[in-house]
């Protein structure tokens, strides 16, 4: 089967991308999620608020994820639920790869497109906790598990295979990509032009977060929560306590008591929550749920089923027993890489995904990401806004009118801040979308003076709010202020 575009992932910023090219004129789009049902985490998210900045509409979780997954198809993507790419990987007789011819000059007199040959894999086992995972708009439940897939056999890696001459030419995605897709059909190979992956992220379960004690029943993450209370409708009675005091945590809280539980606290190591002050208001005003600031679980006890936390105070050190029947972890992202990683994508130390420049390409050419597999975890009106510009990047490569690909200039932060979101520019690339770089910081601050600077240059300087877990917005009006044999940027709190 042959397609113009492979997306990985039916979330919002996979299907919101999948519209937007067959919009652009893209004729083959192909969208494939391992999940049983498209749409992603917003279809077991039952609470609104869902929608404000792409459909400039408020929505429940269920009803934007039908939204989406109805417009791709009205749109004429062909959307796969229940299918996994388990391997992806270029022809070692494209030219310009190892052991293939040399690339032709175009009429330009550039070098052709450079064609990297490789193989991945994407597994589909669930995550240690059999939580799936959750976000503002990834990739559905079940975090793949790397060791559970299969190789291609012999496919040389893809990022083994490029070659940065012939990269820094091209204008665009550089020849087929085969994917191998396992589904309840069998196996299928699928050659594409160029691949998005939109994989979103998921929470680190218990087990990633090394917290001792015992096994029992009753732990789990926000997205398996949602699972089992909104696709399953089950009720959890008894004592709960959320670990996290972010946005989606009160989500989580939302929906035990929905569930019939009672919530005993929010607790979080910081000092304060991170959420919107209105929403810590409303969960001790509506259903009296206090947050308890500078607190961590030090263990689980329960063997049969959950008895209940070890809970230190991180100010005094003091350490008491709170009584549960259901642990709830929430938030501490992390990207679904597994794809990315193992097709040789250059991996972000910040973000932990795939690092992409402000087209949202990977350091591979014609493989781009969006959403939260590049910046975990932003709501999913953000997710699907990206897989929008991700889509037009897309679409100008295909038609061979995008920008030179010059040599990336990396964009990274210094501490206090974590990250930052895309993590690379070109010389004439693009902005970003919304014309921002997301950034992310692991401190508070009310008042806090952002810096850009290369070399020793302030390209800019701007005002921000930090707190933890919380988008910074940064413009992108500094970009073409940018000296290509300067070096790295950086931005760093002054």
């Amino acid at each position: 089967m042959n397609v113009d575009v492979l997306i990985a992932g039916a979330g919002p910023a996979g299907l919101a991308a999948a519209i937007e090219l067959r919009r652009l004129g893209v004729s083959r789009v192909l969208v494939v999620d391992r999940e049983a049902e498209a749409g992603g985490v917003p279809r077991h998210s039952a609470h609104t608020g869902y929608g404000l900045r792409d459909l400039h509409r408020v929505m429940t979780g269920p009803a934007y994820a039908r939204h989406y997954v109805r417009a791709a198809v009205r749109a004429g993507a062909e959307v796969r639920a229940g299918t996994t790419v388990t391997g992806l990987s270029r022809s070692p007789s494209w030219p310009g790869l190892p052991g293939g011819p040399e690339p032709a000059a175009d009429a330009s007199g550039l070098a052709g497109p450079a064609r990297p040959a490789g193989a991945t894999r994407h597994a589909g086992a669930p995550d240690p906790a059999g939580a799936p995972d959750p976000a503002g708009a990834p990739d559905p439940a079940g975090a793949p598990d790397s060791a559970d897939a299969a190789d291609v056999a012999g496919a040389p890696d893809l990022a083994d295979a490029v070659s940065p001459a012939n990269a820094a030419a091209s204008t665009g995605p550089t020849g087929p990509l085969s994917a191998t897709l396992t589904g309840a059909g069998g196996i299928e190979t699928v050659t594409a032009a160029a691949v998005l992956l939109a994989t979103g992220c998921r929470e680190r379960p218990r087990a990633a977060r090394l917290v001792p004690g015992g096994r029992p029943p009753g732990v789990m993450t926000t997205g398996e929560l949602q699972q089992r209370v909104y696709l399953h409708g089950q009720q959890l009675p008894g004592r709960a306590v959320v670990v996290g005091a972010e946005h989606v945590s009160f989500s989580a809280m939302l929906t035990l008591a929905h569930a019939g539980a009672d919530v005993v606290a929010l607790v979080t190591d910081q000092p304060r929550q991170q959420s919107y002050a209105a929403f810590a208001l409303a969960a001790a005003a509506r259903w009296r749920v206090p947050v308890w600031t500078s607190a961590a679980v030090r263990r689980i006890a329960g063997r049969g089923r959950l008895d209940g936390i070890e809970l230190a105070d991180l100010r005094t050190g003091a350490v008491s027993f709170v009584g549960c029947d259901t642990l709830v972890f929430t938030a501490d992202w992390i990207p679904d890489h597994e794809l990315a990683r193992l097709a040789g994508t250059q991996i972000d130390p910040g973000t932990r995904g795939p690092a992409v420049d402000t087209a949202l390409e990977t350091s591979i050419p014609g493989v781009f990401a969006a959403g939260n597999l590049v910046h975990a975890a932003e709501t999913a009106d953000i997710a699907a806004v990206g897989g929008r510009h991700a889509a037009r990047q897309i679409a100008a490569a295909l038609r061979g009118t995008g920008p030179p690909r010059t040599a990336r200039i990396p964009v990274t932060v210094a501490a206090p801040l974590s990250w930052i979101s895309p993590n690379a520019i070109h010389a004439g690339g693009p902005p970003p979308a919304r014309r921002r770089f997301l950034l992310r910081s692991g401190t508070f601050r009310r008042t806090a003076r952002l810096e850009v600077r290369q070399g020793g240059r302030v390209l800019a300087t701007a005002r921000a709010r930090l707190v933890p877990g919380r988008p910074v917005h940064l413009d992108a009006g500094w970009m073409d202020r940018t000296d290509p044999s300067a070096g790295p940027v950086q931005v760093t709190l002054q």
